[in-house]
């Protein structure tokens, strides 16, 4: 049985229909998953199937994006992208560099239409997650931070001191980039905040602060005061 299937799409800048692919669901099970969620799939990765090109004026979205656009909008797609855009049909099978691609168009198009942070902050982690497939920690670590910049805008924008998630990716992010007193404050912040009900990430959160602390007195580094006065 083929992994992939297609579905119909319709444009939302020039409203024209076009095919892409999909994974099937029962082939959607991860075999393991980074701290950070970043997954791992036995066979084909339903991440690079993610992100819908259109054929016909280039426009690439995810189903995070809004669905519909105002003249202005579309004004300045074709204006930044749209005019300058040679067809190229995505809705096969993807290598892992068409994936690349598809991400990093998807990237500029949010970025032309002044799409929501938290979607933009999405695609950057995405990307940083393909270049980790590549194994270059360079480009990874480089997407990291654009997507822990982004994170951080989400949380100060939405001001939801309960949403456990971005927190602990947040703080997971800066970790992984080597913020570490960042890290801590963040990974407390989910710990200590009775607010906060979301046993999972909680959970995650005590293990990855156990992990800085055992990563830090490992490598010689003071400890914060957090650390000094707390265990978790």
């Amino acid at each position: 049985m083929d992994p992939l299937y297609q579905i119909k799409v319709t444009c939302a800048c020039c409203e024209t229909e076009f095919k892409t692919s999909r994974v099937r669901p029962s082939l959607k099970r991860a075999v393991r998953s980074d701290s950070d969620f970043c997954s791992y799939f036995k066979s084909v990765n339903p991440d690079y199937y993610v992100v819908r090109v259109c054929p016909f004026c280039g426009f690439a979205s995810t189903e995070n994006f809004a669905d519909q656009m105002n003249g202005k909008q579309k004004a300045a797609y074709y204006e930044k992208i749209g005019n300058h855009w040679i067809a190229k049909d995505y809705g096969g099978e993807r290598t892992e560099q068409e994936a690349m691609e598809c991400y990093k168009l998807a990237l500029l198009t949010a970025q032309a239409v002044d799409e929501n942070i938290r979607v933009i902050a999405g695609i950057l982690h995405h990307i940083a997650w393909l270049y980790r497939y590549q194994q270059n920690t360079t480009q990874e670590n480089r997407f990291l931070a654009f997507a822990l910049d982004a994170y951080v805008k989400v949380f100060e924008q939405e001001r939801d001191g309960s949403n456990a998630r971005l927190m602990y990716l947040i703080g997971e992010l800066n970790r992984r980039l080597g913020n570490y007193n960042d890290a801590v404050r963040w990974f407390s912040r989910v710990i200590n905040d009775k607010k906060i009900m979301d046993a999972s990430m909680i959970r995650a959160s005590r293990e990855m602060w156990q992990t800085l602390r055992e990563d830090m007195t490992r490598g010689g580094l003071d400890l914060p005061e957090e650390m000094k006065e707390n265990t978790v």
